[in-house]
């Protein structure tokens, strides 16, 4: 991993921040690319927001590269721009929690900090086979008291890191490779032969469904685009406007009393489904040549952008989604003011 051989708290900062949520094999070009665009703390406190965004597409629950950028520039008006070694110094930083501050601390500076995340919880649920929930805070607190106490003195970032990859490689989820395991002589679910019973944890709601109708409005070669309020979910990105959309509700009707335009003839383009952490979302977009005599409102966060342009903006997956159903609509969908006059000259 790009991230290891190295004791650079901010490369490890990056790194950790990257792998919340995100599985490893995913995560390393995006790191990759991030530490070469922004090799420097001072130079991702600096950074403009869309070229922050941009780097991060993809990468999904975009909070985590607001809060990286707002860290940053704490770390730079606050600590000269090095990164603090102290523990509570780290942890006051922006979207900084316990783990990601002991993970830093023990692996940058080898403190004696534990760093508990859901594989390492589910290591010491099996070890000492710990029945409670792994979803209370209470439990958690636990799991870091006994991580604290087994790191070996002067060994607290190999320790964590070894601790970290055995949950990653073998004490895995499913299908646990004990027989590959260093510590299975000293597990108290191997012994007991019912691994896979921990973690124990409470199963989350599952996300609720929602819709939406997505406006895609075209005018002279440009889509309209809007950017999302930058504290929120996908806080910063551009997209198509959105509305949401109740059942037996019409979505073309809805955009138009959402965007104040008169009755259009407006095409459906495609339907996406994506799923968030929180809900399962069903957008219908729908797209129209504006006419001339109708105008949207522009500012800063609204803006007619050329279909060539799109990719320099940072869209969620999936309005990204929408895009590419843009980029391959069909020739009849094609605004004649877009083709070229041999298309249309002779009664096309």
């Amino acid at each position: 991993m790009p991230w290891r051989g190295g004791r650079d708290p901010y490369f490890i900062w990056v790194s950790e921040v990257m792998l919340q949520q995100t599985q490893v094999a995913t995560v390393i070009p995006y790191y990759e690319r991030f530490i070469s665009r922004f090799p420097t703390i001072q130079a991702l406190a600096n950074a403009p927001m869309d070229d922050l965004l941009k780097c991060w597409q993809g990468l999904g629950y975009y909070s985590r590269a607001r809060n990286l950028q707002k860290a940053a520039q704490q770390v730079v008006s606050e600590h000269g721009g090095v990164f603090p070694r102290d523990f509570k110094a780290i942890r006051s930083l922006s979207g900084i929690g316990d783990y990601t501050a002991g993970a830093i601390a023990s692996i940058a500076f080898n403190q004696p900090h534990p760093a508990v995340d859901g594989n390492v919880m589910r290591v010491l649920s099996r070890w000492f086979r710990i029945s409670e929930n792994v979803a209370k805070p209470q439990t958690k607190r636990r799991f870091e008291e006994i991580a604290l106490r087994l790191i070996p003195e002067g060994r607290a970032w190999e320790f964590n890191q070894a601790l970290m990859e055995l949950g990653a490689l073998v004490c895995l989820p499913r299908s646990p490779r004990c027989e590959s395991c260093p510590v299975a002589s000293i597990c108290r679910a191997w012994f007991h032969g019912d691994s896979e019973a921990y973690p124990v944890k409470t199963k989350k709601a599952p996300p609720r469904p929602v819709s939406f109708a997505v406006a895609v409005p075209i005018r002279d070669g440009s889509v309209y685009l809007c950017r999302r309020p930058v504290d929120g979910l996908l806080g910063g990105l551009w997209e198509f406007p959105a509305f949401p959309l109740e059942v037996g509700e019409r979505p073309a009707q809805v955009i138009q009393v959402a965007l104040n335009l008169p009755e259009l003839d407006w095409i459906p383009l495609c339907t996406v489904l994506h799923t968030y952490t929180h809900m399962k979302a069903t957008m219908h977009a729908l797209t129209v040549e504006l006419p001339p005599a109708f105008d949207l409102p522009l500012d800063a966060e609204r803006r007619w952008v050329g279909v060539s342009d799109l990719g320099e903006y940072a869209l969620s997956n999936a309005n990204q989604k929408i895009r590419a159903a843009l980029d391959d609509r069909p020739l009849f969908m094609v605004p004649r003011s877009w083709l070229p006059s041999r298309y249309w000259g002779g009664g096309f």
